[in-house]
């Protein structure tokens, strides 16, 4: 069970996102009828999330992070429990108002930057004239007026997760999955990409779910930080974090929450050994 260390409990009626008792696990050489051949990631996830709601989720490698992702998107489904998104159950990425961003942004070298942003656009049937609006908007909304018909060959890292934020917002989702966007980014470009996302978040409004291995990045981002451990399977703490943005990472507060999820890190890695 989630251990919740401030109010901040998602109300029912503005609820966007919801997980429950989701359990998930991968058999070893194929086998699914041994319970010692097969290995649970995702054991009773219980989560709700708000409209609106920036969620960051942390945890040491194989606590089930990306599985958690691919799950609410539908890209992969649960072994029992139920994920449900507007009150509907998401069949294929995109398909119920949920896409996922990834760490290497998954463009199409081949396409200019107005054509990528196009792209789910087209493949849903948007008219011409009416795809080119949309995809005006989002590149000037990132940032990459004078870019719009470049090839993504020729562009920056932080320029290339631009592009593939700018694609998923245009297609208008309800849930903006995003794993580890940042990881292969230079310090200097990740930080100013934070300013870009919170920017984005602040004048779309898309609820966001975040999941990093960075707890710096975590902090700075999110309304609140969930803790998954890879022992219990779950979400083991919960973080509320009730400071305006931009954040400072040496602030006091965001310190002493940092103390805490480390010490978490720690007791699993202990527990491990």
């Amino acid at each position: 069970m989630a251990l919740i260390e401030a109010e901040g409990a998602a109300n029912q009626t503005e609820l966007v996102l919801e997980l429950k008792d989701v359990h998930k696990g991968f058999a070893y050489n194929g086998k699914t009828n041994d319970a010692n051949s097969s290995h649970a990631v995702l054991n009773g996830i219980n989560l709700k999330v708000k409209k609106g709601e920036f969620v960051t989720v942390v945890g040491p490698s194989g606590c089930g992070k990306s599985t958690l992702l691919n799950i609410i998107s539908g890209l992969d489904n649960p072994d029992s429990g139920k994920v449900v998104v507007n009150r509907n159950s998401p069949s294929k990425q995109g398909g119920n108002g949920v896409i996922v961003i990834f760490q290497e942004g998954a463009l199409f070298p081949w396409l200019t930057v107005e054509q990528n942003i196009e792209f789910g656009l087209k493949m849903v049937g948007v008219e011409k004239d009416k795809r080119a609006e949309v995809a005006r908007r989002y590149i000037e909304m990132v940032g990459l007026d004078h870019f719009s018909q470049s090839y993504v060959y020729q562009l920056s890292g932080g320029m290339k997760q631009r592009v593939a934020i700018a694609r998923a917002l245009a297609i208008d989702p309800e849930v903006l999955l995003m794993d580890e966007p940042f990881a292969a980014l230079d310090v200097q470009t990740r930080e100013l990409m934070y300013d870009e996302l919170l920017g984005i978040h602040k004048t779309t409004g898309k609820t966001i779910i975040f999941v990093t291995h960075n707890i710096n990045e975590a902090l700075l981002l999110g309304d609140r930080v969930i803790v998954l451990s890879p022992l219990v399977r779950n979400i083991k703490r919960e973080f509320v974090i009730d400071m305006p943005r931009p954040r400072n990472s040496d602030a006091p507060e965001l310190q002493i929450i940092k103390r805490k999820i480390l010490k978490e890190f720690e007791e699993d890695f202990r527990h491990a050994k």
